[in-house]
């Protein structure tokens, strides 16, 4: 299968730190990747070469390993396997499918705004859709973080 690559970015009125922590905190990681699939989480200590697991309410979704972590900076997924019910799998035409794609965050800070830039490598029948939920995810992400750092005016 033909993979593409989404690249989608925004500008933020909070400091990276606070973005960074709404991108990988579960508290706020729920709330955005619900943009994906209802109930997705991820399983992961986001430290480099760990295991990471995203999965949904449906316990399907991707299994990755992480493969580049810089605090603030940028964090990295290379994806190398599908979940289906809760089971792992490595082998059939789907993980095939999506292994070896990459999942790229990156942040910049100037003058107390972010830019937070994204790249997914997405296989071309879900393209269209998850191009369109990284707009409504990235948009989340953005407000969950300027509210992150009003309150902690």
């Amino acid at each position: 299968m033909t993979k593409r690559t989404i690249k989608k970015s925004i500008r933020l009125n909070a400091p990276k730190e606070v973005v960074w922590n709404v991108l990988l905190d579960d508290q706020f990681t729920r709330k955005w990747y619900a943009e994906f699939s209802e109930g997705s989480h991820a399983e992961t200590d986001w430290q480099i070469g760990s295991k990471a697991v995203f999965t949904d309410n449906t316990k399907s979704g991707l299994v990755g390993k992480i493969i580049a972590n810089k605090t603030h900076e940028i964090i990295s997924v290379e994806y190398t396997g599908f979940v289906e019910n809760g089971v792992e799998d490595y082998t059939s035409e789907v993980a095939k499918a999506v292994n070896g794609g990459h999942e790229t965050y990156r942040l910049s800070e100037s003058n107390g705004v972010t830019h937070l830039s994204i790249e997914c490598d997405m296989t071309e029948d879900c393209f269209e859709f998850m191009s369109l939920a990284w707009d409504k995810a990235l948009q989340k992400i953005k407000n969950l973080s300027e509210s992150q750092l009003k309150l902690q005016a």
